[in-house]
């Protein structure tokens, strides 16, 4: 077996090595503590593994992503959400019997507990959609009396989520609520509850659906990051399933994180508002004290193009197209991308336009809000925060997670007497 070495104080000390099924290394140092006293630090986990996962795969510097060993290429042009969701909760593509099941389930499922819709008009008409739907799903449980962290509860999760992310978005736009309606994929039905009207004969274009269906997918996880990692660590206390994904979606909110595509469409209406001048903000990008940052480009795990955005720019090129969509806010979006795609500056340090740059351009192509980008992320990226949930509560290794950490505060001092203060 292969081992590190450690040296502390004239001290070494042996620590095994763990290898991943695709060569990734790890020095296991759950004894460290124990045996020498010190601990790691490491702000930002960023070089600290906190668990062994069989879910996704991702190699930053080759521009690499699979899901359970297939290739996100392969995924978002061959399959459907509802398979992806199969795939990565139980581990394997769906057969016939299994896709239909799952995706029978998923539908009898989609309808919430009418009392629901009160507490979604107990919201302020211009409370945030993010901070609608994140209570929603902590509250969910009080409206099941059976809610038990079963397979049930997985289903009702993500099948209800969508139900709540368009409700979320009518209330916010003073609209009537819209009931999912039978034989829809979970893209189309999704669309449907948006835009569509009660009773009404669902219409969702092939061409809307198709790319709904896509971004769901490119979504659907990126391995242990912030929102992801949160889940594990809420879940490993023994939280529901109900409430580690609230926790998720609490920390998908932030804009270092799921917000990005948000801050790419408010970046592009700041430009357009100051007459469209793209070469401008390129050129203030390159200059450090200009303070203008340039969202939707480059990426902190890929140090290649990601291939997520691949796949979108394509798809991009083609929603546009298909709808016929002309917005000057969109052909500032195709200036900044020719650019940094040409450009020396941008090439050399790998600012290519990222997953977060392409999908907030698609999302305005299709009249999607700017304020529900990051309530489409929340929809897409459910089912891989369920597959890490079930994953580590499948894990009889699994801990509590408790991080440790270096004090730097006072030392030991006394309370002074408030007369001698």
């Amino acid at each position: 077996m292969t081992t590190a070495k450690l040296n502390l104080n004239g001290n070494d000390y042996e620590f095994s090595v763990v290898t991943g099924s695709e060569g990734e290394v790890g020095i296991d140092i759950k004894s460290l503590r124990s045996a020498s006293g010190a601990i790691t630090l490491d702000p930002g986990y960023g070089n600290t593994g906190s668990c062994e996962s069989a879910i996704t795969f991702i190699d930053g510097e080759e521009g690499i992503l699979r899901y359970r060993g297939y290739p996100i290429e392969e995924l978002a042009e061959q399959s459907t959400f509802e398979e992806v969701m199969h795939l990565l909760i139980y581990g394997h593509l769906p057969n016939a019997s299994e896709l239909q099941s799952f995706e029978g389930k998923l539908q009898e499922q989609a309808h919430v507990h009418e009392d629901v819709k009160q507490l979604i008009d107990g919201f302020p008409a211009n409370a945030h959609p993010m901070a609608v739907i994140n209570a929603l799903v902590a509250a969910l449980p009080g409206f099941e009396s059976d809610a038990s962290d079963d397979e049930q509860d997985i289903i009702r999760l993500i099948a209800r989520v969508k139900t709540l992310a368009a409700w979320a978005y009518r209330r916010s736009a003073g609209l009537p609520y819209v009931a999912s309606a039978p034989g829809l994929s979970y893209s189309a039905d999704f669309m449907h509850m948006m835009f569509g009207s009660q009773g009404a004969k669902p219409s969702v274009s092939p061409e809307v659906e198709s790319a709904i269906n896509k971004l769901l997918i490119l979504h659907a996880d990126h391995e242990q990051n912030c929102s992801t990692s949160t889940v594990r660590m809420v879940g490993s206390s023994g939280a529901t399933l109900y409430a580690a994904i609230a926790a998720g979606i609490g920390a998908l909110s932030g804009p270092l994180h799921g917000g990005a595509n948000q801050a790419v469409i408010e970046m592009l209406d700041m430009i357009d508002k100051d007459g469209g001048d793209h070469d401008k903000y390129m050129a203030m990008a390159k200059d450090k004290s200009s303070g203008f940052r340039l969202m939707g480009f480059g990426h902190r795990v890929y140090k290649n193009f990601d291939p997520r955005a691949r796949i979108l720019k394509r798809s991009a090129d083609s929603v546009l197209e298909a709808l016929g969509v002309n917005d000057p806010m969109l052909n500032i979006a195709k200036q900044l991308e020719q650019v940094a795609l040409s450009d020396s500056h941008f090439v050399d340090r790998r600012l290519y336009p990222n997953v977060d740059f392409y999908s907030g351009i698609i999302y305005r192509a299709l009249n999607i809000p700017t304020e529900m980008f990051t309530v489409m992320f929340v929809l897409g990226r459910v089912p891989g925060w369920i597959a890490h949930w079930r994953e580590m509560r499948l894990d009889p290794t699994t801990r509590i997670h408790r991080p440790r950490q270096i004090y730097t505060g006072s030392t030991k001092r006394s309370v002074e007497r408030l007369s001698e203060r």
